[in-house]
């Protein structure tokens, strides 16, 4: 996809419409996307939380903000996104720290089952991985750069995870496997504090 329709962004959300978004569906135990189940319900009210952290505590490095400052052109950074998308919620505030300091960047929200047209053009390794950081510029929207769905090392947790997973055909164990997957990404986010985030988006 070479350029965003402007319709898509001009519905797209800001952060602060994105997040009472989440929050407001949340009040009536619902989340975004076509499956309202128990399970979506949880990782939305854990993501919640975990943003709401992050909004907090998130600080850009000095590298970061250096990187920030160097960029001189006006440019649309457009996020594809759910509510209960675990990595979502660890990296969406740091992109919205990174919008607040930097003025020629404008940081919207789309979400991904609702524009299956934008995320098809973004595939990685042929699924619909999210978030998804997606770069445009200029009056037409000219795609440029895209990132996502995660830092490197964590794409790698996911990976090998996956590979594993295949390989194991009782279901309990299966179950077992993927929520020590979904530890373990966890797990690294909370260690790395943001950094690589930071870097790789920046890179």
């Amino acid at each position: 996809m070479k350029n965003i329709n402007s319709a898509i962004i001009e519905n797209a959300m800001n952060y602060t419409e994105y997040r009472d978004l989440i929050n407001t569906l949340f009040a009536e135990d619902k989340t975004t996307g076509p499956i309202q189940s128990p399970a979506m319900l949880n990782y939305t009210k854990m993501n919640i939380a975990r943003m709401r952290r992050l909004d907090k505590t998130t600080r850009l490095s000095p590298e970061t903000l250096e990187k920030l400052e160097k960029i001189v052109e006006p440019q649309l950074w457009l996020v594809i996104t759910e509510a209960w998308c675990g990595d979502a919620a660890q990296i969406v505030p740091v992109m919205n720290k990174m919008a607040e300091v930097q003025p020629n960047i404008t940081l919207r929200f789309i979400l991904r089952d609702e524009n299956l047209e934008v995320m098809d053009a973004f595939l990685t390794n042929g699924g619909r991985s999210i978030p998804k950081l997606i770069v445009t510029v200029g009056e037409n929207n000219e795609v440029v750069k895209s990132w996502g769905p995660r830092p490197t090392e964590v794409q790698e947790i996911v990976t090998l995870s996956k590979k594993e997973l295949a390989a194991i055909e009782d279901e309990e164990s299966r179950k077992i496997h993927t929520q020590a997957e979904k530890y373990n990404v966890q797990k690294w986010y909370a260690a790395d504090k943001t950094k690589q985030i930071q870097e790789e988006i920046l890179a």
